[in-house]
């Protein structure tokens, strides 16, 4: 945050942000459907009058009218990303004076993919251009918020970070159940924007402040950057045809006086907030002093969806992925089987893996682009971290810079050319790293030399900037079969590592037992003698029983594992239900069930195929396809899977679909429709975010409805064109704005005054039950899986 204090920011005082721009422009008579941005060239004063209403409440920074100034946004309404950010920067600059101006970077509105169609690069891209134009238009600071995805945001910053020399604060939008929209939970924000390096980080929109309260509590007890709360005015109603908000200023600054109690530092507001409420917000923390926060750095890595803190507990680090003396992995990786791949790292997880190691190193293949799709596949289908383990630090960079999280590094060494090679990744994309104790000389025999070369990686690591809990020691484990006097020397560097070193360690344990019999024996008395030792994080295969128990045995011994419970619950019953693992290790397919879970798009056709030979395809949907997608559904309501996982086994369903009709039109088996009822989908007019139109449309479709998807920012009258044309009893609206919701209420009372007999559900990000009734929607769908209920209730009455 040094850039702040060059403009005389002190944060030993609170710095307070505005509110809200487009709900502001609204009273100045912003149209529903209107770009905000627009304002910037045909009406600068009115921008100008909004900064001045927060500035002369209070604010510190003000916000530049850019939050949606992309090229694919501004192109429908023929805009130039530079007229507009220009313009916007320097309305801003003109009235901020000595104040700060922020360059406010808003979400691009589309999915990524492998959900989407919008590349991590193609993001990058559009997010450089905003930023590079900002940047040099005299912008202070970039502000990226509302994001709702952790890739969208890591694509943000990473362009901020490369193209701009700007301070970064970052912001997320969460729901109630504290998970974004993709999936991620305020632990696994913290570690993956705070790893990237931004300047502060924290939450805003969606939520009330009384909302967004316990989630900022929970960002604060992770976070050691300066943390930022922008929570909306609470929520909307719509009263009298125009959209209101039901916190007015002294209950908000009530809550922003409670959320600064707590720790936040940066305060502020988001959709609903006035210059009144940016007032009342300043004047309730007048007296009040920062609290001095004292947050213990974790080691720990993230998926989209889930941190591992590595030292809570034993940390297994499954090993299965790593062509090594692994003819069937190596003959996959060679054909790009990712299926087979998939499996591989579903066994892992189900056995109890908490991270992966990935490794693609074999010379007959590209090595990089391997890499790439392994990554690309792991990171949509299973929730646990990935360890990017390869010997070429292209692959390495390529790997970590494309990864939906934050990866472990595999590895470095106390060679000087590896680390300079390896370490400036480690730091520019704050992954954690494993530094192996071998260096030029080799690996050393004695203890107190792989000492030596550990306390030299991590010297070094810290001389390139590497937070020490980033850091990871692997002490090298040699075969007994060969150097049996070293196995001892092995556990003793362990011991002396964890004792003076302050670092997590690791060990690849199976390495112990090469070239014996009983290997697996051999590696769990080694485990346990390790762990012992100060091991953290034992690189094992997770799918041997005996070694994972003497896992969990260790956790309850050594205290981890509270009260027994995860071993009481793996042992006190011998009669379980299958799991996972036993299906997946079979020698056929597996079950239909299992694979639309686990999202094996490929096996699914197969598989279909194959009950096709002893099922009708109405049985096949209606047994087998519809109730494991309930139960899909099931996991996702309850938080055991997430948007993206939902999303791969939608994907796989659909496989399984093709498969049913490709059959039916080859046999003539029955009648090729098997549509369950037609549903319009759209989003309404003015409004082209379409993020939860098309998910909701991917759950529709593979629940057997004829979905008509007419896209976004859709005219009423198109919308009554098709219900009539095609005799729809249901239609789903959408919306994502809260400038844009008005014109759902006017959809909807368009339908009704043709006398149109059909069902309306609506959704969106801006929208709650009783917004829906008061604009005359009939169902408020919160997600995808409700708009599924809604559908199957509505056609089966």
């Amino acid at each position: 945050m040094k850039a702040f204090l060059n403009k005389k920011i002190d944060f030993s005082n609170f710095v307070i942000f505005d509110g809200a721009m487009g709900t502001m422009l609204q009273t100045y008579g912003l149209k529903a459907g209107e770009l905000p941005e627009s304002y910037n060239i045909l009406h600068p004063e009115i921008i100008k009058k909004v900064h001045k209403g927060y500035l002369d409440a209070g604010a510190d920074v003000i916000t530049t009218n850019t939050f949606g100034a992309n090229r694919l946004k501004l192109k429908k309404y023929g805009y130039d990303v530079t007229e507009i950010v220009s313009a916007g920067v320097n309305i801003a600059l003109e009235t901020a004076q000595e104040k700060l101006v922020a360059l406010d970077i808003g979400p691009i509105g589309q999915l990524m993919k492998p959900y989407g169609s919008l590349s991590f690069e193609d993001a990058y891209d559009l997010f450089k251009e905003q930023l590079i134009i900002g940047s040099k238009a005299g912008a202070d600071l970039i502000l990226i918020e509302t994001m709702s995805d952790i890739y969208e945001m890591k694509a943000a910053i990473l362009a901020a970070k490369e193209n701009t020399s700007l301070p970064v604060i970052a912001t997320m939008t969460f729901q109630k159940d504290r998970r974004t929209l993709t999936g991620t939970d305020p632990l696994t924000m913290v570690n993956v924007v705070s790893s990237l390096g931004v300047d502060a980080l924290g939450i805003n929109c969606s939520l009330g402040p009384r909302e967004m309260l316990p989630i900022i509590e929970e960002v604060l007890l992770y976070s050691t950057l300066p943390v930022i709360s922008q929570p909306n005015a609470g929520m909307p109603k719509l009263v009298d045809g125009k959209t209101i908000f039901n916190v007015g200023p002294e209950e908000f600054a009530e809550y922003a006086k409670k959320i600064a109690e707590k720790g936040a530092i940066i305060l502020g507001g988001c959709c609903g907030t006035t210059s009144d409420h940016i007032k009342a917000l300043r004047n309730a923390i007048s007296g009040l002093k920062p609290v001095k926060r004292h947050v213990k750095p974790m080691t720990a890595v993230s998926s989209f969806s889930k941190t591992v803190i590595i030292g809570d507990g034993v940390t297994v680090i499954g090993e299965k992925l790593n062509p090594t003396g692994r003819k069937r992995l190596q003959t996959a990786l060679k054909s790009g089987d990712m299926e087979y791949v998939l499996r591989q790292a579903l066994l892992q997880q189900d056995a109890g893996a908490h991270i992966l190691n990935v490794n693609a190193g074999l010379p007959e293949i590209d090595e990089k682009a391997t890499m790439l799709n392994i990554v690309r596949e792991l990171s949509s289908s299973i929730s646990i971290p990935l360890q990017i383990d390869s010997a070429n630090s292209d692959v390495i960079e390529a790997a970590v810079r494309i990864y939906n999280g934050k990866p472990i590094i595999n590895s470095v060494n106390g060679k000087k050319q590896i680390m300079d090679d390896i370490f400036p990744i480690v730091k520019k994309y704050g992954a954690c790293v494993i530094g192996l104790t071998l260096d030029e000389n080799g690996i050393p025999s004695r203890a107190e030399d792989r000492f030596k070369i550990a306390e030299r990686i991590v010297k070094t690591a810290e001389e390139y900037g590497i937070l020490k809990e980033n850091l990871l020691i692997d002490c090298l484990v040699i075969a007994a079969s060969a150097q049996q006097d070293d196995v001892k020397e092995i556990v003793k560097a362990v011991r002396l590592v964890k004792e003076y070193l302050g670092v997590k360690t690791v060990l690849g344990v199976s390495n112990v037992s090469f070239g014996l019999p009983n290997r697996s024996l051999l590696n769990r008395t080694f485990l346990a003698m390790a762990l012992e030792a100060g091991l953290d994080a034992p690189i094992i295969d997770p799918t041997d029983k005996e070694v994972m128990g003497t896992v969990n045995a260790f956790n309850v011994l050594w205290g981890h594992d509270k009260y027994a419970k995860y071993y009481i619950s793996e042992y006190a019953s011998a009669e379980k239900e299958p799991d996972a693992r036993k299906v997946l290790a079979s020698s056929d397919l597996g079950d239909i069930e299992s694979i639309i879970i686990n999202g094996l798009v490929e096996d699914a056709q197969s598989k279909v195929n194959e009950m096709l030979n002893f099922l009708t395809p109405t049985q096949i949907i209606d047994e087998y396809l519809i109730p494991a997608l309930d139960k899909v559904g099931r996991k996702y309501e309850t938080g055991e899977i997430f948007l993206p996982q939902l999303i791969q086994s939608a994907e796989t369903a659909k496989s399984a679909f093709e498969a049913i009709k490709s059959y039916i039109v080859k046999t003539g088996a029955g009648n090729t429709s098997i549509s369950k009822g037609k549903i319009i989908l759209a989003t309404v007019r003015g409004d082209i975010h379409d993020i939860g139109k098309n998910i909701v449309k991917i759950l529709l479709e593979n629940y057997g409805f004829d979905v008509i998807d007419l896209g976004k920012d859709v005219p009423e009258e198109e919308i009554i064109k098709h219900i009539k044309a095609h005799n729809v009893r249901l239609v789903g609206l959408s919306a994502l704005m809260t400038t844009t919701a008005q014109n759902m209420a006017k959809t909807i009372k368009a339908i009704r005054a043709e006398g149109l007999d059909c069902g309306i559900m609506v959704g969106g990000a801006v929208l709650n039950p009783e917004f829906a009734r008061n604009i005359g929607a009939d169902y408020y769908g919160k997600d995808a899986q409700e708009a599924v209920r809604i559908a199957q209730e509505f056609f089966s009455a």
